[in-house]
């Protein structure tokens, strides 16, 4: 595989606590990237610890504002990203990470104080390669707290704990990770070709080589959805586009929770072409149009009227751009960029 990190030699100290190397994709993170940063820098963990900032190119000031925090503190470093996609980012932190744990956060992402120090207790604890928490959508606009609430529901992305919660135990993916080096250096880092589900696909061969990845609830990472239907419909195109991907290269990896959402776009396309000429057909997309109507409406008991009235459509639009994406997804194409 391209792009393999370096392997590093791990760093403990004489009281054996590991050194955490804290890995961050970095790329037009202006307003969001010293905050990100001060919440790392402000954990609680009692080791020595390390902040990997990748660099893709920014348009806008972000580079400045990682030179200022890499001079205020000498546990920041910087290390380059041309390209600017996520998956070269993070091996490219990787292969200047000097830590026996490895821990992955985003740019916007916004941790609480004991985050690594949970991180590390559970992984130490399980023996797992990889150890993740929930992703905890929060919105701030009618529309944010629509898709948050999608994006807690099963009924927006199916049963995945890191989105809907649930009890700790071993599971086929994350979001973002604590990993022991040791893991991602047996299976060569990220795959730089997956633009996206790079973190699906890496703790995909991570169990294929007999590792285990790990769910708490213990860990909580807020979340900021996108704030517009546009948006949303390209992250969930893209999405159901690279979950095909992920199937066309890692066989039995599909199961009926990815089928349902391009199943649905099939099976309601027909049916209203086929109302048309037979009104009866017409039931299957009323029946769906009803059915996230009121889905919305209950998922968001509580919010107000505006939020509530939203959430109908954004469940529709992450199942149709889901769906649209898996089906005209091109694999070979896709892997080939």
């Amino acid at each position: 595989m391209s792009s393999e990190p370096a392997p590093q030699t791990p760093t403990t100290t004489p009281g054996d606590r590991p050194l955490v190397s804290v890995v961050m994709p970095i790329l037009d993170e202006e307003r969001h990237l010293e905050d990100a940063v001060a919440m790392v820098l402000r954990q609680d963990w009692p080791g020595p610890l390390e902040v990997v900032l990748a660099m893709g190119p920014s348009r806008d000031r972000t580079d400045d504002v990682a030179a200022r925090l890499a001079a205020a503190d000498d546990r920041v470093r910087l290390v380059p990203n041309p390209t600017g996609r996520t998956p070269e980012a993070l091996n490219a932190a990787l292969g200047a990470a000097r830590g026996e744990v490895v821990v992955r956060v985003d740019g916007h992402a916004e941790i609480p104080d004991d985050y690594v120090s949970t991180a590390v207790a559970v992984l130490e604890a399980t023996g797992a390669d990889n150890v993740g928490g929930t992703m905890d959508a929060q919105g701030r606009s009618p529309f944010e707290r629509a898709v948050a609430a999608a994006m807690r529901s099963p009924l927006g992305v199916g049963s995945s704990r890191f989105h809907t919660g649930g009890g700790s135990g071993p599971v086929d993916t994350v979001y973002l990770g604590c990993f022991r080096r040791s893991a991602l250096d047996r299976v060569g880092g990220y795959d730089p070709r997956f633009t996206r589900t790079q973190d699906w696909e890496l703790n995909h061969r991570i169990r294929a080589t007999g590792g285990t990845v790990w769910f708490t609830p213990d860990l909580v990472v807020t979340y900021r959805p996108r704030s517009g239907f546009g948006a949303l419909a390209r992250q969930y195109r893209d999405y159901g586009r690279w979950r095909r991907v992920v199937a066309s290269t890692h066989d039995g990896t599909l199961n009926p929770r990815y089928l349902a959402p391009p199943a649905m776009v099939v099976g309601t396309s027909a049916a209203t072409l086929l109302g048309l000429v037979w009104p009866p057909a017409l039931v299957v997309p009323a029946a769906y149009l009803l059915a996230v109507a009121a889905g919305g409406v209950a998922i968001t008991a509580g919010e107000p009227a505006r939020t509530r009235l939203l959430a109908g459509p954004v469940l529709a639009t992450m199942h149709w751009s889901w769906g649209w994406g898996f089906l005209t997804s091109r694999p070979r194409r896709l892997l080939g960029r």
